[in-house]
């Protein structure tokens, strides 16, 4: 990945005010296939990162981080989401992204197929969709990535939507550039009742610490002064964690802790997470559709709701 260059002179947030995105030159943009070996020791330190086997008495856990469990070791599904990453290319110059605004929105996945425990694979990026939602409120862009093995099967359609909060405004340069339509929203969970399910995880204290393993190294996750300055008491949990415990909950309360059975996941990010904290997943069944799930998750300390919208998909 190429670095910003900086000159000495010059703050990040003024070059970042004086560069634009362009709509052609985005969705255009070309990404280099992400080829990736990733092992059985990978596939364990990604449960663990997210903290199965925290309670060394739950057999149930055992098939994510022991290759000795009965059937051998297994993926769960939401790994595909740090499989194939191009890295954090939107700080990149020529993006004309203002990368310090811009914020995790929401994480979609579908599953094609299960995630071998060690595979080669290979991620196919592109920029899907730039929405215009007007200068002073920012701009939607969904990044797509199609995972596949090495022999081009399909595993996962991942899609990451970012809200370029410092980039609206952008259509109306150049005699006007076009705005694609946005994606179909999340639907809300439900007000009107109890959810059916409710599953409670203690997050550990250096989950943040692990889980920058995965690939994401932003010092945001990971040292205390950068986190202050970013206007957070201490570092933060990867919003990517989060989404994977919150996969763990719906295998574990509704999917027979069978990864297979998770064929989509969906989900909005509406408030950061700590280590240490204790995350409530709250889902709902969906009437006459027992394989569709409506979700969300808060934080128990802090009765905040940190994901919303959620939708999950069983086999």
């Amino acid at each position: 990945m190429k670095a910003v260059g900086i000159a000495p002179a010059q703050s990040i947030t003024e070059m970042t005010r004086s560069m634009t995105i362009r709509y052609d030159h985005l969705k255009q943009r070309p990404f280099e296939p992400v080829r990736q070996h990733y092992g059985e020791r990978d596939t364990m330190l990604y449960a663990l990162s997210l903290g199965l086997g925290s309670d060394p008495l739950c057999a149930d856990a055992l098939p994510f981080f022991y290759e000795g469990a009965p059937g051998g070791l297994r993926a769960l599904p939401s790994q595909a989401v740090v499989l194939g990453y191009p890295g954090f290319w939107a700080r990149e110059a020529d993006t004309g992204i203002d990368w310090v605004k811009l914020l995790h929105g929401e994480q979609r996945m579908r599953l094609h197929r299960p995630l071998p425990a060690s595979a080669d694979v290979v991620g196919h990026n592109r920029i899907t969709h730039l929405t215009d939602k007007g200068e002073g409120k920012g701009a939607i862009m969904v990044t797509e990535r199609r995972l596949e093995t090495a022999g081009g099967e399909l595993l996962a359609t991942v899609q990451q939507v970012s809200f370029l909060r410092g980039d609206g405004g952008y259509s109306l340069l150049d005699g006007g550039q076009p705005s694609d339509a946005p994606l179909a929203p999340l639907r809300p969970t439900p007000e009107d009742r109890a959810p059916d399910f409710t599953d409670t995880q203690a997050i550990r204290p250096e989950a943040a610490l692990l889980y920058r393993l995965m690939g994401d190294y932003n010092p945001l996750h990971a040292d205390p002064a950068v986190a202050r300055k970013a206007g957070f008491e201490r570092p933060i949990l990867h919003g990517l964690a989060s989404y994977g415990l919150v996969a763990h909950a719906v295998l574990r309360q509704c999917g027979d802790r069978n990864p297979a059975r998770l064929k989509a996941l969906d989900v909005r990010f509406t408030a950061p997470v700590y280590p240490g904290e204790t995350l409530v997943t709250e889902i709902w069944r969906t009437p006459d559709q027992p394989c569709q799930l409506q979700l969300r998750a808060r934080v128990l300390e802090r009765d905040k709701v940190v994901l919303s919208h959620g939708y999950a998909e069983l086999a």
